[in-house]
């Protein structure tokens, strides 16, 4: 069996000193070089332990001031589940509403934007097929707590009343809804999750530490003749948020 790799066993003993109340929240850490003499490793080694508790929202670094404990935050609960598209609300305002927070998006819609590649490879066009892309940020009590982007091919609405998923009559009801009103059935949706570090744009989005770890969800809706009709990158901070996988069961 491998040994811990050293920032590994930092990271670990600065989380014990704050399980044990040497440090509390807003407490600013001891410096790098003490640090790193008290336990015999490198300052290197314990840059890489604090930007991985950084990463995780257990200590927040502030420019030219040092780093710090950071407070405790509330986690938003955000639930996946087929059994929660419904004809008129927003299970995510739901979600919100749950927590006492005012849940809302806000979007940008691009029409007949060409295909990457993989984008292609997942909703099984061409690469170049046009497509519409909408990007939306959505907010709890006005600040932003997850990202998404989606893309849906322009052949299969194009000319209907729901091209565009955040305008027109049936603006903001959902893929399943809005697929219903041109009379394509969704039967089910894939998603594959996986955490990964924020790049600079997200952090700048979510408000938070470059690199801070997020959960990247790649979601794909199918038509009940397995045809993908939507496919979307969601990015959820892993420090703010907590992703619950709700299963329905038939009887």
């Amino acid at each position: 069996m491998s040994e811990q790799p050293p920032y590994l066993r930092i990271a670990d003993e600065l989380r014990r000193r704050i399980a044990e109340h040497e440090w509390t929240p807003g407490d600013r850490l001891p410096s790098r070089a003490q640090i790193a003499q008290e336990c015999g490793v490198g300052e290197n080694v314990v840059r890489r332990a604090q930007e991985l508790l950084i990463s995780q929202g257990t200590l927040e670094g502030r420019a030219g001031s040092g780093t710090y404990v950071a407070a405790p935050r509330q986690t938003v609960r955000m639930v996946r589940s087929s059994a929660r598209e419904q004809p008129a609300g927003s299970p995510f305002r739901a979600d919100m509403k749950a927590v006492g927070k005012l849940g809302d998006w806000e979007s940008r819609t691009e029409a007949k934007v060409p295909a990457p590649a993989e984008i292609a490879a997942r909703l099984g066009v061409d690469e170049g097929d046009l497509c519409v892309r909408t990007v939306y940020e959505f907010l709890a009590d006005g600040k932003p707590v997850q990202l998404s982007t989606s893309w849906e091919p322009y052949g299969l609405t194009a000319g209907t009343v729901v091209v565009l998923p955040e305008g027109g009559p049936h603006a903001g009801v959902g893929v399943v809804n809005r697929m219903a009103e041109i009379g394509i059935t969704v039967s089910h949706a894939v998603e594959q999750p996986e955490p990964r570090q924020a790049n600079a744009d997200e952090a700048s989005l979510l408000g938070i530490q470059k690199a801070s770890l997020v959960t990247h969800i790649r979601r794909t809706y199918y038509s009940d003749q397995g045809r993908p009709v939507e496919t979307a990158d969601i990015v959820v901070p892993a420090a703010l948020c907590e992703i619950v996988y709700e299963i329905p069961i038939s009887h």
